[in-house]
C-alpha cells in the first residue's frame, strides 16, 4: 500500500514508519507473537489458578461424552425466513464454550482426554459451513440463499471470533496437537486462510472498516480478532510479506477506528458494547506492542485514553449501570473482561479504572470464564498482575468504587450526577441530549434515568434478544426502541423519529456543588413543523436531596384533537393518586416520590408485561409507564416533575409546594 493511500489518524501520527516492510523487520516470530505462554512452558501451565480451573473443570467434565452442540442448516435459514437468530447462535456459542474449556484443561494437563476433546471441536468448527452469525450473512442478498455459500464467507463478528480461538489453540497447544493429531494444525491454517484472512486482505468494501466515516464497534473487534490470527497462522517462511502486510492494514483499520473516538472517550453505543469496541482496540494494542517487541507500543490519541474512564464513569451502583441504546442496564458481570480493563487502566494510568475493574475480582472466585473467549480467557490466567489482584480494603470492608460525582460528556450529550463521590446513596440523575442516529440508537433526546442508591427506578428499558428486526427496516417497531417507552414527550399523538437530524438544540450543562442540570431544546427530535420549542430542564439539587424536571413547550394552536403527554418509564411496583406516584424501587433500595405541578393534568399508568428473557432478568415480571397528560394546559404550556426519596408511610400523601418555589 503506498503511504499516500493510507488512513492517518493517532497511530500513524505516533507510529511513523509502520508500513509492510518495516513491519516485517521488527515483527517477532509467530511463535513468540501472542502474549500468553504455550502449554510447553510447565511453569505456567501446570498450576494455573485453581478457581478459575475447578469452575472449568465442573462444566468441562459434565461435558465428555455427550454430543457437542451441533448448529443446524435449518436453524440457520430460521434469520431469512421468520427473524430468529438466536436459535442458531447459541449452540454456536455453546460448541466455541466447550471448546475453550477443553483447551485450557488440555494445557493444564496435557491429558489425551482433553486433547482429544480439543481435536474434536476444533474439528468440529473446521467443517461447520459457516463461521459467520446468520443476521450478518450477505448470503441472501448475494446469491439469493438462506444457508451459507461456502465459496465466498463472509467475516463478520462470528468468523472473526473463530479465526481467532483456533488461532489461540494453535498457538496454546501447537505441540501436544503434533503429537496427538498430525495434520490438525494444517487444517486450521486452510479454513482460517480461506474464510478469514485471505477475504480480509482481498476485500476492501467490508461496511466495519468505516471507510463511509461509519466506524463502530466492529472494527476494532474484527480487526484485533483477524490480528491474533494472522501473526500466529501465517508463520510459513514465504508468509512473512504477507503477514506484514496484513497487520499494515489492521493498524490501518484500528487507526480508523481510534480517530473516530470523540476526546471525551464516550461511547455512543453505550457501556455495554464499551466492551467489544474500544475495549477491543485497547487489547489490539497491546498485543501489537508486544508482536513488535516495543515498537508499536503505548496509546496514542487523547481519546483512548480517556475511553479507559468510561465503564466506571457509567457506574450507578452494584450491578446497574447506566445503559442508553442496546445496552443492558443490569450485565451479567462475569461475562465482562475485567482483567482487559485492568490491563489498560494499567497502561494509561488510570488508576479509578484501575480500582473499578479491581472491585470485580475475588481470590475465590474465577478470574475469567469461557464465555469471554479463549483469547480473553488465556490473557487472564497468564497476567499475575491480574491473578493477584482483589479490591483494595479499609477498615470497614472493601473500598468504595470509584463512583464520580459529576459526569459530562459533550460528545454524547450525556450527564450523569449524584450526591456525593465514592457512593450510589440517593438519588442519581443522568440525562441525555444527542441525536436519534446514534449506534445501536434509540428514539430517547432528552430521555432522564433516575436511580436510588444506584438502583435505577425511572429506567431505559434496554433491549429484548436480538431478531431480524433489530437492525432492520422494523427496528422501531420494536417497543423498546421508540421514544414513546422512554421517559420523553409525546407530542400530539407524535413520536420522535430516527436518523441524525432528529437531535437536541441549545443544549446547556451546568455542574457545582450544589446543583448539576442539564437544559435542552428537544423539538427537533419530532417530525412536527408546528412544535416551535420544548425546553426541558433536567436539575439535581444536591443540597436539597432532589430532582426537578422542568417541561416548557410552545406549540402552534392545532384544531385537530391530538393527546400530548409525558411519559415515565418505571421498574418497581407503582402507587398512583392525582399530581403523585409513589415508587417500591426494585432489590429493596426505597422508595421515591414523583409529584408534578399542575397536579390537575391526570396521570395513568400501563404495565408491560415483559416475555423477553433478556429484559425480564434485568427488571422481572414487568416495567409499568406512567403517562401524564398535558393536552389540557394548552399549545403553551409548562408542567413541573419532582422526584425525592420517601418512605412507605407518606405514599399517596399530600402533594407538596411547588417545587420551584426556593
Amino acid at each position: 500500500m503506498a503511504a499516500a493511500d493510507r488512513f492517518a489518524g493517532p497511530l500513524a501520527a505516533a507510529w511513523l514508519g509502520a508500513s509492510g516492510p518495516a513491519l516485517a523487520r521488527v515483527l517477532a516470530p509467530p511463535e513468540a507473537s501472542l502474549p500468553v505462554p504455550p502449554a510447553s512452558e510447565r511453569a505456567v501451565w501446570a498450576h494455573p489458578h485453581p478457581a478459575t480451573l475447578r469452575h472449568l473443570r465442573a462444566r468441562a467434565e459434565r461435558d465428555l461424552g455427550t454430543a457437542w452442540p451441533t448448529p443446524l442448516a435449518s436453524q440457520y435459514a430460521r434469520y431469512f425466513r421468520d427473524g430468529d437468530r438466536d436459535a442458531y447462535e447459541q449452540r454456536v456459542f455453546a460448541r466455541q464454550a466447550r471448546l475453550t474449556r477443553a483447551a485450557v484443561l488440555a494445557a493444564a494437563t496435557l491429558d489425551g482426554t482433553w486433547l482429544d476433546e480439543v481435536v474434536d471441536g476444533v474439528t468440529l468448527l473446521c467443517e461447520q459451513s459457516s463461521w459467520c452469525w446468520p443476521a450478518h450473512d450477505d448470503t441472501r442478498s448475494v446469491h439469493g440463499a438462506v444457508l451459507p455459500t461456502v465459496t465466498d464467507p463472509y467475516l463478520d463478528l462470528g468468523a472473526g471470533e473463530v479465526a481467532a480461538q483456533l488461532a489461540w489453540i494453535d498457538h496454546l497447544l501447537g505441540g501436544p496437537l503434533d503429537t496427538h493429531a498430525p495434520g490438525l494444525r494444517a487444517r486450521i491454517r486452510h479454513e482460517v486462510d480461506g474464510r478469514v484472512l485471505r477475504p480480509f486482505a482481498a476485500r476492501r468494501d467490508w461496511h466495519w472498516l468505516g471507510l463511509d466515516g461509519d466506524v463502530h464497534n466492529w472494527s476494532a473487534w474484527i480487526h484485533g480478532n483477524v490480528l491474533v490470527a494472522g501473526l500466529r497462522l501465517l508463520d510459513d517462511l514465504d508468509d512473512r510479506p504477507r503477514r506484514a502486510a496484513l497487520v499494515e492494514l489492521v493498524v490501518e483499520g484500528l487507526d480508523r477506528y481510534v480517530a473516530s473516538l470523540p476526546a471525551d472517550g464516550a461511547i455512543d453505543e453505550g457501556y455495554g458494547y464499551w466492551w467489544n469496541g474500544a475495549c477491543r482496540a485497547h487489547e489490539a494494542l497491546d498485543l501489537l506492542a508486544q508482536a513488535t517487541g516495543g515498537a508499536l507500543d503505548g496509546v496514542p490519541g487523547e481519546a483512548l485514553c480517556h475511553t479507559v474512564a468510561f465503564p466506571h464513569r457509567m457506574h450507578l451502583g452494584g450491578d446497574w449501570y447506566l445503559n442508553h441504546a442496546d445496552g443492558s442496564a443490569r450485565p451479567a458481570t462475569d461475562t465482562q473482561p475485567w482483567h482487559a480493563l485492568h490491563r489498560a487502566a494499567r497502561r494509561v494510568g488510570d488508576r479509578d479504572a484501575q480500582a473499578h475493574a479491581a472491585a470485580h475480582r475475588r481470590p475465590d472466585a474465577p478470574v475469567a470464564n469461557e464465555e469471554q473467549g479463549l483469547g480473553r480467557l488465556l490473557r487472564a490466567l497468564t497476567d499475575p498482575e491480574w491473578t493477584a489482584t482483589g479490591p483494595e480494603w479499609t477498615a470497614a470492608g472493601p473500598a468504595a468504587p470509584p463512583l464520580p460525582r459529576d459526569v459530562w460528556f459533550p460528545s454524547t450529550q450525556v450527564l450523569l450526577a449524584r450526591r456525593a463521590a465514592g457512593s450510589p446513596a440517593g438519588l442519581t440523575l443522568a440525562v441525555k441530549g444527542g441525536h436519534n442516529g446514534e449506534h445501536h440508537n434509540h428514539n430517547d433526546v432528552g430521555s432522564v434515568v433516575v436511580a436510588l442508591d444506584g438502583v435505577p427506578v425511572l429506567v431505559d428499558a434496554g433491549r429484548p434478544t436480538y431478531t431480524a428486526r433489530t437492525f432492520g427496516r422494523d427496528r422501531y417497531a420494536i417497543w423498546t426502541m421508540r421514544s414513546d417507552w422512554h421517559n420523553v414527550p409525546h407530542v400530539r399523538d407524535t413520536a420522535q423519529a430516527p436518523g441524525r437530524g432528529y437531535a437536541a438544540r441549545h443544549v446547556v450543562a451546568t455542574v457545582d456543588d450544589a446543583v448539576a442540570e442539564l437544559s435542552l431544546d428537544i423539538a427537533d427530535a419530532y417530525p412536527r413543523t408546528d412544535l416551535r420549542s420544548w425546553r426541558r430542564t433536567a436539575r439535581f439539587e444536591r443540597h436539597r436531596g432532589r430532582i426537578v424536571i422542568t417541561d416548557a413547550w410552545q406549540l402552534d394552536p392545532d384544531a385537530a384533537p391530538a393527546s400530548t403527554r409525558l411519559h415515565l418509564l418505571v421498574a418497581g411496583d407503582v402507587q398512583l393518586g392525582p399530581g403523585r406516584a409513589t415508587i417500591a424501587a426494585l432489590d429493596g433500595a426505597g422508595h421515591l416520590a414523583v409529584s408534578w405541578r399542575p397536579a390537575s393534568a391526570p396521570g395513568s399508568s400501563t404495565a408491560r408485561v415483559l416475555d423477553d428473557p433478556m429484559l425480564a432478568a434485568v427488571w422481572g415480571e414487568r416495567l409499568t409507564r406512567i403517562a401524564i397528560d398535558v393536552t389540557a394546559l394548552g399549545p403553551t404550556g409548562a408542567l413541573v416533575l419532582t422526584v425525592e426519596e420517601t418512605h412507605p408511610h407518606d405514599a399517596l400523601s399530600e402533594v407538596p409546594d411547588d417545587p420551584g418555589r426556593q
